[in-house]
């Protein structure tokens, strides 16, 4: 559905998958949102630089939604069974170990609420990067996490993946304080292929969930055509 109610009318066949999936080069630990036509029609909202910005906090939400199920999908599970109602048994599974968000700041946060819809009671940690002035390089300013964040699977959330500088540093904060690089799993709203190269070759063994890959990097390594900067356009009038 468009802002206005009125339905969407799908996009091209041609449109429905992102530059780097096309190309046949995504990184086997990355996984994709189904590329449908009522995800391009979502991510064309966000994208457009006229959407008001009640509406990019409408269908953003709603993206990161789809993300965070998507992220769920993921963690590991066990069997489980239970008694119903009727007093049948039902042979499904639960899932394994504990779960904890953390979100880079300051857009990280916007994917805390959604992840929070559908994780009751959910721990959440935060972590805050920025580049060294002095050495150009990401640098760790603040970090808070659970007390038993080793022993969780963490949700790490943060909207966009440009060069992977950030979400590197993140991770390796969090590697530091004893969370297994398989236990750690990466969820953004759009991705670059330079960064899902970076970052999967430097954790192999770490998932990413990203909604769409664009086209690459400009020579001010912003996404093309991205969405603009996310915490700008989510916070701010």
């Amino acid at each position: 559905m468009s802002t206005n109610g009125a339905p969407v009318p799908p996009p091209q066949p041609s449109l429905l998958k992102s530059t780097a999936l096309s190309n046949g080069t995504v990184p086997p630990s990355v996984f994709t949102l189904p590329q449908t036509a009522q995800l391009e029609a979502l991510y064309t909202i966000i994208r457009d630089k006229d959407t008001s910005r009640g509406d990019f906090l409408f269908y953003s939400d709603r993206i990161i939604r789809l993300l965070v199920e998507e992220g769920l999908n993921h963690l590991p599970v066990v069997k489980k069974t239970v008694i119903t109602p009727t007093g049948s048994t039902y042979a499904g599974v639960g899932f394994e170990g504990k779960i904890c968000g953390v979100s880079i700041l300051r857009a990280g946060e916007a994917m805390e609420a959604g992840l929070r819809e559908v994780c009751r009671s959910v721990r959440i940690g935060k972590i805050l990067i920025q580049r060294d002035e002095e050495t150009t390089q990401p640098k760790l300013f603040y970090s808070k996490f659970p007390q038993d964040i080793a022993k969780r699977y963490v949700l790490l959330l943060d909207p966009m993946l440009a060069t992977g500088g950030s979400a590197i540093k993140a991770v390796d904060v969090l590697m530091e304080n004893g969370v297994p690089e398989d236990r750690i799993i990466f969820i953004n709203l759009i991705s670059s292929p330079e960064g899902l190269r970076t970052f999967s070759e430097k954790f192999p063994r770490l998932k990413v969930i990203t909604g769409w890959i664009d086209q690459g990097l400009n020579e001010k390594a912003y996404i093309i055509p991205g969405l603009g900067d996310f915490g700008e356009r989510r916070y701010c009038e």
